[in-house]
């Protein structure tokens, strides 16, 4: 008996632990400042590396040549206070990028996709004075995209 409320003490202080240090693990970052569109898919998707924010190799490149990046272990990104779960971004002739199959989307590109209906969505980046592109994805998921020719 003793030996099992011991276990039962380890555990519930292990517990206790990972709850008051869980907000020092995971990261929040919110980058919805990067989304003004006056930026560049280098520039965007470098300071996301060089923080440790996104994965460094692409989870999948699309044809049009848009890589998509995973948020980093233990890193949340937010942007318009919507979770981002994919970082999107692409410059013609950078080789932090993967060139895709078909035409490449512009020569330059960038932006999230974010769990968030795209009215809302849209309604927050247009109050926060950027002119993104804004396109629903699903009824809950929506892409928020700077690019530039």
């Amino acid at each position: 008996m003793m030996r099992v409320t011991k276990s039962l003490r380890t555990a519930a202080g292990f517990a206790t632990a990972l709850f008051v240090l869980s907000p020092v693990l995971a990261r929040a970052e919110a980058i919805e400042e990067q989304l003004d569109c006056k930026s560049s898919g280098h520039t965007f998707i470098s300071a996301l590396l060089a923080g440790g924010e996104i994965q460094s190799k692409p989870m999948r490149v699309e044809s049009n040549s848009i890589n998509a990046f995973r948020p980093a272990h233990g890193v949340k990104l937010t942007a318009y206070d919507y979770k981002v779960f994919v970082v999107l971004g692409y410059q013609k002739d950078d080789p932090i990028f993967a060139q895709g199959k078909g035409t490449p989307i512009a020569n330059s590109a960038y932006g999230v996709v974010v769990t968030g209906p795209p009215d809302d969505v849209r309604d927050r980046v247009h109050q926060a004075g950027s002119n993104a592109i804004v396109h629903e994805i699903t009824p809950v998921t929506t892409a928020v995209l700077c690019k530039s020719e």
